[in-house]
C-alpha cells in the first residue's frame, strides 16, 4: 500500500495497529466498533471500518420503508399517494435535519481529528438543542393544518377524508425524526458508526414488527389503517432516540456527553448553525424541487403519484449501500483535514468512489432487466406498475453517475463547505429540473413520462458537474 494510502510515511506506518487477521475479524470490528484512530491505519481498513456498519445501518433504513410501503400498499393506490404526498412535506423536514446533521459530522470529526474531544461534545449538544427547537413549529403546523397541507398539494377526496391522520402523525411526531438524524450523525462524525447502525437497527425493526399489526391488526389491537403505520413509525423512532440518548450519556467509543456539557455555547450553537445553513440550504433546493414534481405527478393523477412513490422507495433502499460508503467519505475527510492530511483525505473519495461505481452499475442492470416484476411486488394495479416500471427503467441509464455524485458532495460536507453543493443544486434543481420536467410533462405532453425524462437529464448533469468541481480541490481549504 502506498504512503499516499496510509496518509503518512514510516513513523505513522510503525505507529499503526496490524491489520485483522482475517475478513471475518475486519467485519466484527466493523459491526461491534473500534477505537482505531481514522487518521492514521490503513485507508482501506478505515474505508471498511467505517462502511460496513453506515451501510447496513442505512440499509436497514431503507428496509423499512420498503416494507411499509409494502403495507400500506395493500390499502390502495390512494393510501399509497397520502405517503407520497405527506413525504413531499417531510421532505422539508428531512432537507434541515440533514443539512444539520452534515454540519455536525463536519464539525465533530473535525474537532475529534484534531484531537479536541470536549469541544466535539459540546458542539454535540448545541446540535440536539438545535434539532428540538426547530422541530416544534412543524408539530403545530402538521397537527392542525394536515388537511390544508394535503389539499394544496391536489390530495384526492379518499386523502383528504382518512389519509390526513397520517399526515398529522408524522409531522406532529418530527421531532424524533430530528433528533434521529441528528444524533447519528454525531455518532458518525466521532467515528463511532457501529453504534449509530445499532441505532437504527432498533427503531427500524420495531417498525417493522408494528406495521402490519397496528395496520391491519391482531387479536385485541384494532386495525388502524393507514394511521397505523405512522404510529408504528414514531414509537420505533422514539425508541431510538431514546437508545441514543443513553449511549450519548454513557459514553461511546469515541465520544461522550457529560452533565456539565449540557449548557447553551452560543459561540460552539452559532458555528454549527453557520455551517449548517449550506447543507440546510442544498436539501431544501433538492427537496423543494421534489415537491414541484410530486405536484406536476398529482395533476396528472394519484396512480402516477403511487408509481412514483414506490420507485423512489425502491431506488433508495437499493442505494443506500451507496449512501453509507459515501457518508464514510464525509467522516474521513472530516477527520483527515483535522489531522492536516488533505491528501489522505482526498484519497479516501476516490477509493470510495470506484467502489460507488461498481455497485451502482449492478443495481442499474438489475433495474433495467427486472423493473416491472419490482414494483409489482408492491401494487397490483397495472398503470401503477407501468408508471413505476417506467421510471425505475430510466433510472438504471445513470446511477452509475449519481454513485459519483453522492461521494463528491459527501466529500464537500464532510470538509465543512456546504455553500458550494447549495449552490449548485440551485442551479440544477431550481434553474433546470423544474422547468424542463414541467414543459416535458405539461407542455409536450409527455405526462409522467416527461417528469422522469427531466430528472433523468438534470441529475445526470448535476452527478458530472459536481464530480469535475470536487477534482479542482478548493474543499481543502475549508475551515469549521
Amino acid at each position: 500500500m502506498s504512503t499516499e494510502q496510509t496518509g503518512g510515511g514510516d513513523a505513522a506506518t510503525a505507529a499503526m495497529p496490524a491489520p485483522p487477521a482475517s475478513a471475518w475479524a475486519a467485519l466484527r470490528d466493523a459491526i461491534r466498533g473500534t477505537n482505531a484512530d481514522y487518521t492514521r491505519i490503513p485507508l482501506r481498513r478505515a474505508v471498511f471500518l467505517l462502511s460496513v456498519p453506515m451501510v447496513l445501518e442505512l440499509v436497514l433504513e431503507a428496509t423499512f420503508a420498503v416494507v411499509d410501503i409494502f403495507f400500506v400498499g395493500k390499502l390502495g393506490s390512494s393510501a399509497v399517494a397520502t405517503v407520497g404526498l405527506t413525504e413531499t412535506f417531510l421532505f422539508l423536514l428531512y432537507s434541515i435535519a440533514m443539512g444539520l446533521a452534515m454540519a455536525v459530522t463536519a464539525v465533530v470529526a473535525r474537532r475529534v481529528g484534531e484531537d479536541r474531544r470536549e469541544e466535539a461534545s459540546i458542539s454535540a449538544v448545541q446540535a440536539i438543542w438545535i434539532a428540538v427547537l426547530v422541530s416544534m413549529p412543524f408539530a403545530v403546523i402538521g397537527i392542525v393544518w394536515a388537511q390544508d397541507l394535503l389539499r394544496l398539494m391536489g390530495a384526492d377526496a379518499w386523502t383528504l377524508e382518512h389519509g390526513y391522520r397520517y399526515t398529522q402523525w408524522m409531522l406532529g411526531g418530527n421531532a424524533v425524526i430530528m433528533l434521529l438524524f441528528v444524533i447519528n450523525a454525531i455518532f458518525r462524525g466521532a467515528g463511532d458508526a457501529a453504534i449509530a447502525m445499532r441505532v437504527l437497527w432498533v427503531a427500524n425493526g420495531l417498525n417493522i414488527v408494528l406495521d402490519p399489526i397496528l395496520i391491519f391488526g391482531l387479536g385485541p389491537i384494532p386495525a388502524m389503517g393507514i394511521e397505523g403505520a405512522a404510529i408504528a413509525t414514531n414509537i420505533g423512532r422514539g425508541v431510538g432516540v431514546l437508545m441514543q440518548l443513553w449511549i450519548l450519556f454513557r459514553g461511546g467509543k469515541h465520544i461522550r456527553v457529560l452533565g456539565s456539557q449540557l449548557a447553551l455555547h452560543v459561540g460552539v450553537l452559532w458555528n454549527i448553525l453557520r455551517t449548517s445553513f449550506g447543507g440546510i440550504g442544498q436539501m431544501i433546493v433538492a427537496m423543494t424541487a421534489w415537491i414541484f414534481l410530486m405536484r406536476i405527478l398529482a395533476s396528472i393523477g394519484s396512480e402516477a403519484v403511487a408509481g412514483a412513490t414506490i420507485a423512489i422507495r425502491v431506488m433508495m433502499f437499493t442505494l443506500m449501500p451507496a449512501w453509507g460508503m459515501s457518508n464514510a467519505a464525509a467522516t474521513l475527510v472530516g477527520q483527515n483535514l483535522g489531522a492536516g492530511q488533505a491528501a489522505r483525505a482526498e484519497s479516501a473519495v476516490w477509493h470510495i468512489g470506484w467502489y460507488n461505481m461498481a455497485y451502482t452499475v449492478c443495481v442499474s442492470l438489475a433495474f433495467f432487466l427486472f423493473h416491472d416484476p419490482i414494483v409489482a411486488i408492491f401494487s397490483d394495479d397495472p398503470r401503477v406498475i407501468a408508471i413505476g416500471g417506467e421510471w425505475l427503467r430510466i433510472l438504471s441509464y445513470s446511477l452509475f453517475v449519481y454513485g459519483w455524485w453522492m461521494v463528491a458532495v459527501q466529500a464537500f460536507n464532510g470538509a465543512g463547505d456546504t455553500v458550494t453543493p447549495t449552490k449548485i443544486n440551485l442551479v440544477f434543481f431550481w434553474l433546470i429540473q423544474i422547468p424542463l420536467c414541467w414543459w416535458l410533462a405539461m407542455g409536450l405532453g409527455w405526462q409522467h413520462s416527461g417528469v422522469f425524462w427531466g430528472v433523468f437529464v438534470s441529475e445526470t448533469a448535476v452527478g458530472l458537474f459536481t464530480l469535475w468541481l470536487f477534482t479542482r480541490g478548493r474543499w481543502k481549504t475549508a475551515v469549521v
